[in-house]
């Protein structure tokens, strides 16, 4: 298969001789001499007599047109991939050649960074197809090769009737399993299995025998006749068969028979399950890591949102354990920490689960409390443990705990809320003399202690770049695809880890260093895009937030269109959202600001459209382009009064010929609702959460028929 368009075989069809001319003319630049076709009788014929990588395919051709040669190729099953270049651009052409099997579709006049990057990437599917052809026919071979072992193997080798007894077993029962083989004839195979597997040997050997002739493995732990003190799984491969056996007693020909082969995977199994431990669990401690935690804490909040019953998050910071490790060393550290785990282990429940997130820092789940008298208990069970001393390699070592407590639903109802306010919560237990816990309240974020501590962290968080962006698609119903994405902030705080806009921008606001942060996140968005559209991204819009203490500033406009300028950003593409309390400020002043952004190509949106105190009257004085609906009204669909207010901000819009995005769409039923209403643009969870920059690029590459598949994996994944 081709690495690279030199390597490429590719077959050109266009009536149009200048067309030719150029597509020829481009690919030769990169050492691609394709093939010429100037009709589809022609094409054809050359797809009869050659084989091709690549057909680049146009669809407007005299006598037989591109649709016709689509037709022949899928009639003779020819294997290569359609590459339409065509000036028809219509939703229904672009669908009518996707169904007709074509890889992709480029616009005529073609756009040769475009045209190259479809190329490249369909003979990578080419390569990777040929791979996979390769690796399926060496998967063919070994099962055959499985099927034909003899009697000589090193695996066990056996012969089944139709009832699944045992007509035939190899001399290596003996070695693997301590029995002589004829002690087994007539006996059920499922005998020989052990009694935690036999439920799952009965099931797969009854479909074996009616399947018929399908090869099929399971993977079963035998007895072995006081050979071993642990457990053997063997591999157990069968096919059936009613060819003639020779040399079988007691057998006619033609009656189904079952040949089957066990192979000892003892080792490999264990080592398989050494890796997946070492993946889930702290190999210090031996507790789950942060992995393993939140795969189980996810599961508890999806049962508890449907049983709606509560249960706690603990987040346990040691005392004075860094005093230790920097006095006593690292290795006895270790050792400590060891110890703290196994003393922790003995005040739980076998339910609960006791993770290690890092350093001296042990986070806690208790899926199974009637109240948080219960959890206080625990707590206070878990400081009386570690107050007592250590022992460790002669040392008397005392340390202490402090711990936070957040209850579901009440601290949040999501994964990182919970831990998130768990950990507030431990923060506050410190500052307030430690060796205690404390339980998680909204009042906390806003506690001195906590305040200083985000106040000081903001302001290195900017200076040290530790803020990211993550990006929402919104997506056009009408052309089905990716129209823009929102840009959306977050921190990745070194201790606290990803935190979101709602655990700080309030604070930012209060100090004004909002105005830095909006700063950051309008450079950073812009260059970001701007290196997506030359990498051959369709340019789309950019819409970005922004505070009204941002939009307040003298240079607000001044350093807009600076920073565009400078990234080389099109100001065409860039949208930016204000909420409605911008509008309650000084209209002349705001209104001139928003109008001369407006004239260069800006476009504005109205966020959380609903949610403020505006008058509507104010959206004649603006220059808004697009009203946002905001979640909680698209949450209410489903009552006559949340319907009923999203129908009116719809019509609204439509009357006053703005754009609509609605938000949090998160089901199909809302998803029809709003495009029965007319709403064009879409965004939430349906067809895609926050994303980083790196899936999100994936997501935008994807085609409308992938779109509307991951909408569909997408509800499947909610929880």
């Amino acid at each position: 298969m081709p690495n690279n368009l030199a390597d490429a075989r590719v077959l050109l069809v266009d009536d149009d001789p200048r067309m030719r001319e150029s597509l020829s003319g481009l690919l030769e630049l990169y050492d691609c001499h394709p093939t010429v076709a100037d009709s589809g009788a022609e094409a054809i014929d050359r797809l009869q007599r050659e084989s091709f990588d690549v057909l680049l395919l146009d669809l407007n051709m005299p006598e037989v047109d591109g649709h016709g040669v689509m037709d022949f190729i899928n009639r003779q099953d020819i294997d290569t991939l359609v590459i339409v270049v065509s000036g028809e651009s219509s939703f229904n052409s672009v669908s009518t050649v996707l169904k007709q099997g074509a890889y992709d579709y480029v616009k005529k006049p073609y756009a040769p960074e475009e045209l190259l990057s479809t190329l490249k990437n369909a003979l990578r599917k080419r390569r990777l197809q040929q791979d996979n052809q390769d690796m399926h026919k060496q998967l063919i071979k070994s099962e055959q090769l499985h099927r034909f072992i003899v009697n000589n193997s090193p695996d066990l080798v056996f012969v089944l009737d139709h009832l699944c007894h045992i007509s035939f077993i190899n001399e290596r029962a003996e070695t693997l399993l301590n029995y002589r083989p004829e002690t087994l004839i007539g006996q059920h195979i499922v005998e020989l299995v052990e009694s935690d597997d036999e439920e799952r040997a009965s099931l797969f050997f009854s479909h074996v025998v009616q399947d018929g002739e399908q090869l099929a493995s399971c993977e079963l732990c035998l007895k072995s006749n006081g050979l071993y003190q642990r457990k053997h799984y063997f591999e157990i491969t069968v096919s059936a068969s009613r060819n003639p056996h020779e040399g079988i007693p007691d057998l006619e020909d033609g009656e189904l028979l079952l040949y089957g082969t066990a192979r000892d995977v003892t080792e490999r199994k264990e080592a398989a399950d050494f890796i997946n431990f070492q993946a889930y669990h702290d190999l210090l401690t031996r507790l789950p890591n942060r992995v393993l935690f939140k795969d189980r804490l996810s599961v508890t909040i999806f049962n508890a949102k449907r049983n709606n019953s509560p249960f706690a998050v603990m987040f346990l910071d040691l005392d004075r354990f860094k005093i230790v490790n920097d006095t006593l060393g690292h290795t006895l550290g270790d050792r400590l920490l060891q110890s703290v785990a196994q003393r922790l282990l003995v005040c739980m429940r076998g339910s609960d689960t006791l993770s290690r997130f890092g350093g001296d820092e042990f986070i806690l789940l208790f899926p199974e409390v009637a109240n948080i008298e219960g959890v206080e208990q625990i707590a206070g069970k878990f400081i009386d443990a570690l107050k007592q001393p250590f022992h460790v390699k002669g040392h008397e070592i005392y340390i202490g705990c402090s711990i936070g407590i957040a209850m579901f639903p009440e601290a949040g109802e999501d994964m990182e809320a919970l831990i998130q306010n768990a950990d507030i919560a431990m923060y506050n237990a410190k500052a307030n003399g430690r060796d205690s816990y404390c339980i998680f309240s909204p009042d906390m974020s806003s506690s001195p202690a906590f305040r200083l501590s985000l106040e000081r962290d903001i302001r290195r968080a900017i200076s040290d770049d530790e803020l990211c962006l993550f990006y929402q698609p919104q997506v056009d119903l009408v052309k089905q695809c990716i129209s823009g994405v929102e840009v959306l902030v977050r921190w990745e705080h070194p201790e606290r880890g990803l935190m979101y806009p709602s655990e700080f921008i309030s604070v930012a606001e209060e100090i004004r260093l909002i105005i830095e942060v909006d700063k950051w996140v309008l450079r950073h968005a812009c260059r970001t895009a701007k290196s997506w559209f030359a990498n051959g991204l369709p340019p789309m819009k950019l819409a970005v937030n922004l505070s009204p203490l941002m939009v307040e500033q003298e240079d607000f406009v001044e350093f807009v269109l600076n920073t565009i300028e400078q990234v080389g950003f099109p100001a065409q593409w860039l949208e930016l959202e204000i909420t409605e309390n911008v509008l309650l400020k000084d209209q002349e002043h705001i209104t001139r600001k928003l109008e001369q952004l407006s004239e260069k190509g800006i476009s504005f949106a109205l966020d959380d459209f609903g949610t403020g105190y505006s008058s509507l009257s104010y959206l004649h004085q603006y220059p808004i382009d697009t009203l946002k609906i905001d979640q909680s009204f698209v949450s209410t669909l489903d009552e006559s009064n949340g319907a009923c207010l999203v129908d009116a901000i719809v019509a609204m819009a439509q009357g006053l010929k703005m754009n609509i995005v609605a938000e949090g769409v998160e089901s199909r039923t809302q998803l029809e609702y709003l495009s029965n209403l007319g709403c064009r643009y879409i965004q939430g969870w349906l067809f895609g959460k926050a994303l980083s920059e790196q899936e999100i690029l994936k997501l935008l590459h994807t085609t409308p028929v992938e779109l509307e598949h991951r909408a569909i994996l997408a509800r499947q994944d909610r929880y």
